[in-house]
């Protein structure tokens, strides 16, 4: 083999290891508080996204926030940490995902920050949170 088709498979391969190593690392990246996905049920009958239309897949946040909530009390999605210099964010999904794909998902059922899903007749107000 040459010297230059050599070099030229080592580059390619350590240029793979290079992306498949900024896919994993910032999974392990936590610093700061954790955020949450908080489902809190409330009262009023409201314009809300129906969670049966959910994939589970693809808003993990979300359905372990319903999951972990009942009718009267309030649940919180596994925590995620932004990661230290906010690179984090480009390479994994984080709640704040979930919540753009949801408020596109149906303007009518977002209020500022808040969006509201229903679930088994109950109504939950999603949000953010920050634990200190």
């Amino acid at each position: 083999m040459r010297r230059v088709t050599r070099n030229l498979i080592l580059g390619l391969l350590v240029v793979i290891a290079l992306l498949l190593a900024l896919g994993a690392v910032p999974t392990y990246l936590k610093s700061g508080d954790p955020y949450y996905l908080t489902a809190t049920p409330i009262e009023e009958n409201r314009t809300a996204i129906d969670a049966a239309d959910l994939p589970g897949d693809r808003y993990p946040y979300t359905m372990t926030a319903l999951a972990n909530a009942s009718a009267t009390e309030s649940g919180q999605s596994d925590p995620y940490w932004k990661g230290p210099i906010g690179v984090k964010g480009a390479f994994t999904h984080s709640p704040f995902d979930e919540r753009d794909a949801l408020s596109q998902r149906n303007a009518s059922a977002v209020d500022g920050d808040t969006i509201y899903v229903r679930q088994n007749n109950t109504v939950y107000r999603l949000e953010i949170t920050r634990s200190p």
